[in-house]
């Protein structure tokens, strides 16, 4: 009988996901898609997370959910920008959460943007997204946020 042990290790944390099939070991990296229009800000997600997990880029709100129907057996976590082309955060993440797909409504969507007060946060959380990050992004409290949402 195969035996499969899923642990998530992420970011050079407690999260990563390891398959045994057979005593031999797989390592996993989790796929997050990225919904950001600014390619500067794009490179510095890439430089946080870019070594331990897969990434997927979106540059607007309609490519992001896109990318999510496509890949929804597969993605474990959302970063999404706000203010982009097309389609905003608030509406891509309301679109996502909206669809059929089993995993709409629990993957995490961590809203990355500018809009700092504490009202963004809580239009961030009533669009559906599970936390709020501001920017510039700190490399720290990316990692935790991420982590921690992903362990849930």
């Amino acid at each position: 009988m195969q035996i499969y042990y899923f642990l998530y290790l992420c970011l050079g944390q407690t999260i990563i996901q390891v398959m045994e099939i057979d005593n031999q070991s797989v390592d996993y990296r989790p796929l997050i898609l990225v919904a950001e229009d600014d390619d500067s800000n794009f490179k510095l997600i890439k430089a946080i997370i870019g070594r331990k997990c897969e990434i997927m880029w979106a540059k607007n709100g309609e490519e992001i959910v896109s990318l999510f129907l496509e890949n929804r057996d597969k993605a474990d976590a959302i970063l999404m920008d706000i203010k982009m082309p097309v389609m905003n955060g608030y509406d891509a993440a309301r679109a996502i959460r909206r669809s059929l797909h089993k995993q709409a409504g629990t993957i995490p969507i961590i809203a990355m943007t500018a809009n700092a007060f504490e009202e963004d946060k809580r239009e961030a959380i009533a669009a559906g997204m599970n936390e709020h990050i501001a920017k510039p992004v700190d490399r720290k409290l990316l990692i935790k946020v991420i982590n921690e949402l992903m362990k849930n």
